[in-house]
């Protein structure tokens, strides 16, 4: 039952990116619907939980959850450029790594050589992994130039998603405690990044679009579970099999075509990506 409970991110997350792209919309219209379902699901949380909330633990986390909407809202548009099942790979590996140097060099995780020498090696399986799934047999202008953007999309992303983790970890603030502070960040932050583009906010996408956060806010909700119940090092490295689950859905369900080559390749970066993440996993512990 543990491990099922610690499956629950990877499944969520990775079914997330697919049900956006059906559910479709611009990208300002999914950041803010998905930031009200993540809003709607902490105030449920909020009600059956008893946060400790301190100036520093507001703040921190309202920061932490508009870093998440920065990260979550290029992710959106990277799907526009290179598709679900290039994406969620790169962004994946991205995460991987940035989050994980900023354990070594900011926090002093991987305190032992032996550590030090699996964290390594795994960041350079990931890297690998990254550039084998941005792999183009048949390039045109077009598609470089959306791959070039979707690449520079998605670094931003990171930047974003590397933020919203350091912060909270920085301030060593409880996930049960930032859950409702941070939804209101990412709410308030979607709403700002969507300011300037020309598409309306509110259609039915946006109401739709509730769904997918409320995906997320349970994977995120269930991560807080499996630490406990089956260690840090598990859970997190379970919570990224997502990426299996958006990359194949990404081919199979939105119909993203790949060309043999293409494909194996793919295959094997997100074998390589899965890996990394799970000796960051072992690391970690």
């Amino acid at each position: 039952m543990n491990i099922v409970i610690a499956l629950i991110p990877a499944v969520m997350w990775g079914i997330m990116p697919l049900v956006v792209s059906k559910i479709g919309g611009k990208p300002r219209q999914q950041i803010i619907g998905t930031t009200f379902g993540a809003l709607a699901f902490a105030i449920g949380v909020f009600i059956f939980t008893n946060p400790e909330y301190t100036a520093t633990i507001i703040i921190a986390s309202f920061v932490s959850g508009a870093f998440w909407s920065l990260g979550q809202m290029n992710q959106f548009r990277a799907f526009t450029q290179v598709g679900v099942s290039k994406t969620m790979p790169l962004s994946t590996g991205m995460q991987l790594v940035g989050t994980s140097l900023f354990g070594v060099f900011a926090f002093h995780e991987w305190g032992t050589t032996s550590k030090l020498v699996l964290g390594f090696s795994a960041l350079a399986l990931i890297i690998i992994g990254i550039f084998l799934t941005s792999y183009q047999q048949h390039k045109d202008e077009n598609s470089g130039q959306n791959m070039k953007k979707g690449i520079v999309t998605l670094l931003i992303s990171s930047v974003g998603y590397v933020g919203y983790v350091v912060i909270t970890r920085w301030f060593d603030i409880s996930g049960w405690d930032a859950i409702l502070p941070q939804a209101i960040g990412m709410v308030v932050a979607g709403l700002l990044f969507s300011i300037k583009s020309e598409e309306k906010r509110f259609t039915k996408q946006t109401w739709l679009n509730m769904i997918p956060g409320v995906m997320w806010a349970t994977g995120n909700l269930a991560l807080l579970f499996s630490n406990k119940l089956v260690g840090i090092a598990t859970g997190f490295s379970l919570s990224q099999m997502g990426v299996v689950i958006s990359t194949i859905g990404g081919i199979l369900f939105l119909g993203e075509k790949k060309t043999k080559k293409e494909l194996i390749l793919v295959i094997i970066g997100v074998v390589l990506v899965i890996i990394g993440g799970t000796m960051i996993g072992i690391a970690k512990s």
